[in-house]
């Protein structure tokens, strides 16, 4: 048996050709524009065999003739059995002129071929697009009823079909595969598409909430998904059974799910959370169309939208396919394929697989440098409370990165000790003393660090002090909230007010905000701290917005409690889990590589929903912390009093509500 394929190096010609040859007898010819050992080793190397078997042909789709030679027709004339014809455009996203000169007159040109050869049969791989946005059932005998081919790759799947149709003088059999996904038994895929656009918003919801809890996702029509051996196995099967001649064959599964049952099964194999509550996007469909177009034409929409989709790594035009609106009759190829054993498997029983290749293979931030060295070598780096704590051990993950590490802390003994400490780890660090809350000690800093080292790349506000301190044991104590008002927020807004202009003059610069959890929990008998927190983190919001397109980003960090000689004083936290330093230092490391808005803990974050949600339930939940973890006797006046150990409910609380502050 001998076999022509064009489109053979793609994800399912790959896998046909290998199909093919497992026949004993088969010898199989593919179109190739590069004949070049690198292009095609790797190819005999998937295929297990030699040219001997597996012959190139040299040619060009965009070409008449599909550019074969003279001497390549004159070989094959009359000696081809089946002329499998796969090379196309499958991207929503490619330009019309590309998709109409490679899915059109690339068919053009290759039915030609197939015609100068007196093929035995002609099969050409469609796809479901073909039919358009047909509302309601398309059969497999159904062509000139397809509607809605305004979008280019619609229109060009369709238009190849029809030339098939119409001018192809050879026996043909035509296929339209669903949306291909990658092998149901190993999960391999070559690209991003389909329902795995949706793939990292699933994992970003995973990282920020747990897996039990409810989210609101999206609903629409029916996706009609298949697996890529599926297709080959179905494919290689109808194309040799004798008597399917003119005849279109449906490659697709016969039980279609909604959109938010396909999100909620991926959901489930990635280990997110759910969609239990889904917004329909039909409900927008009754905006006219030319309403829907003067509004994107506004300024603010198409940047707000044209961010989401960024964000969220989706092309601009999928949503428009989410209501997807046909549905594919498929009951003449079940019963070709009936005794076969060959079927659709069930999403849910490969999902998984199709999940954990695209995480370990394809996920799109594998192939960025999202290393700290990729980020901060070369560049100045300023950490402030750098001489113990978390601004120490980040400061020893950065400089080993390859910065310019300068740190700033008030107690010059400290700074030379984190210095030495450094050095004995063949680190360098920069020192410098100041006093954040102090305006002439950071002028005078600032305008050090702009002479000698040309401004900051990268500006991290650690430094920091916390008061644990109940309101009723404060009333004689403001001067408590002023001074922790100097050092959390006015102390960041000096330094960060100062390196902003350097930044703006570059037009790049990143400020990292070190806020806590407790703003997300309104944790109680920290009034002072949290209060200092979240005027940082209200300022920081307005800033970014100021200053989105300008170069410079803004990162929050909601950190939980962490084991430093901040935290010290409060014995209690000597039997409560804590974040280490370096867990601290690591949360820095990942806003310095990802750049993100935000970062917290699921635990703050779901603080953060119940007080929007259910105020008076997060109020009661925390006021019975409150009434759990006395003040200290330092905060109630009694320094001498020894402390008592915590008791079981303590204990068991903190455990459950790990890193919140008591």
């Amino acid at each position: 048996m001998i076999y022509f394929v064009t489109g053979a190096t793609g994800f399912i010609g790959k896998r046909l050709v290998a199909k093919l040859l497992e026949k004993k007898d088969a010898t199989v010819y593919f179109l190739t524009r590069d004949k070049s050992p690198e292009r095609l080793d790797p190819l005999y190397d998937f295929w297990k065999t030699n040219k001997t078997r597996a012959i190139p042909i040299l040619g060009d789709l965009r070409q008449t003739l599909l550019g074969v030679s003279k001497a390549d027709q004159k070989k094959l004339k009359g000696n081809i059995d089946h002329f499998y014809h796969l090379a196309a455009i499958y991207d929503l996203a490619a330009g019309a002129d590309e998709q109409m000169a490679v899915n059109v007159e690339g068919t053009r040109h290759t039915v030609a071929l197939a015609d100068e050869l007196d093929v035995g049969c002609f099969h050409h791989v469609s796809s479901i697009a073909a039919a358009g946005l047909f509302e309601g059932i398309f059969r497999e005998d159904m062509f000139e009823e397809a509607e809605n081919l305004d979008h280019p790759y619609f229109g060009t799947k369709h238009e190849s079909e029809k030339i098939v149709r119409q001018e192809l003088r050879r026996p043909w059999r035509i296929y339209r595969p669903a949306v291909v996904v990658g092998d149901s038994r190993t999960g391999e895929m070559d690209k991003i598409d389909g329902p795995y656009y949706f793939f990292k918003v699933i994992q970003k919801m995973r990282k920020l909430l747990p897996p039990w809890m409810p989210t609101i996702g999206l609903e629409g029509g029916r996706i009609n998904i298949v697996p890529v051996d599926f297709v080959v196995d179905a494919l290689a099967f109808i194309s040799h059974k004798k008597g399917l001649d003119q005849r279109c064959f449906h490659l697709t599964d016969p039980h279609p799910r909604r959109v938010g049952d396909v999100l909620n099964i991926f959901a489930r194999a990635g280990h997110a959370p759910e969609m239990a509550l889904r917004v329909n996007a039909a409900l927008l469909g009754f905006i006219p169309r030319s309403i829907k177009k003067t509004m994107m034409a506004l300024t603010p929409v198409r940047r707000i939208r044209n961010a989401i989709m960024k964000d969220l790594g989706l092309p601009e035009d999928m949503m428009q396919f989410v209501n997807y609106p046909t549905r594919f009759d498929c009951k003449e190829t079940e019963k070709v394929l009936a005794g076969s054993g060959i079927s659709v498997p069930r999403l849910e029983d490969y999902a998984w697989k199709l999940w954990d290749y695209w995480e370990r293979r394809l996920d799109p931030d594998l192939f960025i440098d999202r290393t700290l060295k990729g980020r901060v070598s070369g560049k100045v780096v300023l950490i402030t409370g750098g001489s113990s704590g978390i601004g120490k051990a980040a400061a020893f993950k950065i400089a080993e990165a390859g910065a310019i590490t300068i740190i700033v802390a008030r107690d010059m003994e400290k700074i030379n000790e984190t210095i030495a400490e450094a050095a004995a780890r063949g680190l360098t660090l920069i020192a410098y003393s100041a006093d954040v809350s102090n305006e002439e000690q950071c002028a005078e800093m600032i305008t050090k660090i702009n002479a000698e080292h040309g401004g900051v790349d990268i500006l991290i506000n650690n430094a920091g002090r916390s008061i644990r301190r109940g309101i009723e044991n404060s009333f004689d104590r403001f001067h408590d909230f002023e001074r922790t008002m100097q050092v959390n927020y006015f102390g960041s807004l000096r330094l960060t007010m100062s390196l902003l202009p350097g930044m703006l003059a570059k037009r790049a610069g990143h400020v990292i905000n070190i806020s806590s959890i407790g703003v997300l929990t309104n944790a109680p008998r920290f009034s002072a701290y949290v209060a200092s927190k979240a005027a940082l983190d209200s300022w920081t919001r307005c800033a970014a917005s100021e200053f989105v397109d300008r170069g410079i980003e803004f990162t929050t960090i909601n950190m939980p409690l962490v084991k430093t000689p901040m935290i010290a004083p409060t014995k209690l936290y000597d039997h409560v889990p804590t974040l280490t330093p370096e867990d601290a230092a690591d949360l820095i490391v990942e806003a310095i590589v990802h750049r993100p808005a935000r970062i917290a803990t699921r635990l703050g974050i779901f603080g953060q929903v119940l007080h929007a949600m259910a105020p008076r339930v997060a109020q009661i939940i925390m006021n019975t912390t409150y009434r759990m973890f006395p003040d200290s006797s330092a905060a109630k006046g009694l320094p001498g009093s020894a402390p008592a150990l915590p008791s079981a409910d303590q204990v068991a609380f903190s455990q459950i509500m790990r890193g919140i502050h008591f």
